[in-house]
């Protein structure tokens, strides 16, 4: 099992959670990005760095990752192309996606789109939290617990 972090809008703060547990549970983390990304030295924590584009860190995620993998990601069809890989998706604020809940959340990911596209203010999701950093790092020690003793990461 591998991590890979969807990079470009994860908050630094999720990061530094990862790069934590990357070396204590000695588990690869790779984060994807269309930028340059500084990371601390370790033989755990890689960073892959894609061209710039629409949704092409994305494709090189569902590319690369494999079934049993972690996908850390905010990104509703990103989440849904790792689900059908086998994948797992966690999104930052400690939220798992299942492939009982994401059809659900495509449709209202597209609705809004199309509200925000005929003018339609839909606001968008609620600042990042202390408490969603916490709900996040619970999660992953749950995932990271599960792994080392042989279980299926969610």
């Amino acid at each position: 099992m591998q991590i890979w972090v969807d990079a470009d809008a994860c908050p630094a703060v999720i990061k530094d959670i990862l790069f934590r547990a990357a070396e204590r549970a000695q588990v690869t983390v790779t984060l994807v990005a269309n930028q340059y990304l500084r990371t601390p030295p370790s033989r755990f924590i890689k960073s892959l760095q894609v061209p710039s584009g629409a949704d092409v860190a994305d494709a090189r995620i569902i590319e690369l990752a494999e079934a049993g993998d972690v996908v850390i990601t905010a990104d509703i069809p990103l989440a849904a192309g790792v689900l059908k890989k086998g994948a797992f998706a966690l999104d930052p604020r400690g939220g798992w996606f299942s492939e009982g809940t994401i059809e659900e959340r495509l449709s209202m990911r597209a609705m809004l789109d199309q509200l925000r596209g005929s003018g339609v203010e839909t606001g968008g999701p609620a600042p990042f939290s202390p408490r969603d950093g916490k709900a996040f790092a619970g999660e992953l020690d749950r995932m990271l617990a599960r792994h080392r003793s042989g279980l299926s990461a969610r």
